[in-house]
């Protein structure tokens, strides 16, 4: 399983990679693998509101429709807009790629709340 360092994890299998006062927020490869196949990806839209811990969009794959659990709060800046011709992307490539969305961090403080590479792994097992 890919866990790259460098990046913050939720819980629930989001993962956040800061930019400055910037995050890009997507789905773990522990998360797409467990999904499966991912068939399409309902996101929020730029200028909308993320609240940590709430859901911001949901997965769908051949097996389920899973809820996207935000890691940080913010404002959505940009959406990754090849997931929609191309949501196969969160599976080949789910920390390059496959990110969802970028967000201007509305508390930063909140990634100290997100867990590391190696606490991530250990709440897999």
């Amino acid at each position: 399983m890919n866990l790259p360092s460098g990046i913050k994890y939720h819980r629930e299998h989001t993962w956040a990679k800061v930019e400055g006062d910037y995050a890009v927020i997507g789905i773990t490869d522990y998360a797409q693998d467990k999904l499966g196949e991912v068939l399409f990806v309902d996101l929020p839209e730029v200028g909308d509101n993320i609240k940590k811990d709430d859901i911001f969009g949901t997965v769908e794959s051949g097996k389920v429709a899973s809820d996207l659990y935000a890691p940080v709060s913010g404002e959505v800046v940009e959406v990754n807009e090849e997931l929609a011709d191309s949501p196969e992307l969160v599976n080949q490539s789910p920390y390059e790629k496959g990110w969802m969305i970028k967000v201007k961090m509305s508390d930063p403080s909140e990634l100290e709340e997100l867990l590391e590479s190696v606490e991530y792994s250990k709440i897999l097992k």
